[in-house]
């Protein structure tokens, strides 16, 4: 398309004439893996409500919170989720009241709480975990071996581009 403009000398430039073949692949590809990830995000969304009554965010919080065993404050679980502070107040709550997470006080502030994943919600995080890299497994199930570690490679290459240009 943005050929036909530059043949056409009395056509008026636009933004789209002024794209290269390059813009547009881009613009492509990254629609594309946008969309791929909706798709699967939706998906794993539903799987999780429909089999364990448990929202994805829900689930984001327990999987955080498995990783630090001695627990996060929250500040920095709203950092790592990228949410902010009233969400990751209103999880907790949730989570509290089902005595899957407890809060703590910090040892290092005492007007600070850390939140923890319960005993009950360790064992209730290890079977939706695993459920769930088996959902991840079966939704890439049509990706050869090869594709995946080839994809793997150019995302992990992107993702490396783009650190580079944010820490400028």
């Amino acid at each position: 398309m943005a050929a036909e403009h530059d043949s056409d000398p009395g056509h008026a430039l636009d933004l789209a004439s002024r794209l290269t073949q390059d813009h547009h692949q881009s613009l492509k590809l990254w629609l594309r893996m946008l969309s791929c990830t909706v798709k699967i995000e939706n998906e794993i969304r539903s799987r999780l409500r429909a089999t364990f009554g448990i929202t994805l965010p829900r689930f984001d919080l327990m999987a955080q919170l498995e990783r630090y065993p001695d627990g996060l404050r929250m500040g920095e679980l709203s950092k790592r989720m990228m949410v902010t502070g009233g969400n990751i107040t209103g999880i907790t709550d949730q989570l509290e009241q089902e005595r899957l997470v407890v809060r703590v006080p910090d040892p290092k502030d005492g007007r600070a709480y850390s939140v923890k994943l319960t005993q009950e919600g360790r064992k209730a995080f290890a079977i939706m975990a695993e459920t769930h890299e088996a959902w991840v497994a079966e939704l890439l199930a049509p990706m050869t071996t090869d594709d995946k570690a080839q994809l793997i490679t150019l995302l992990s290459q992107m993702k490396r581009h783009l650190n580079e240009g944010t820490a400028q």
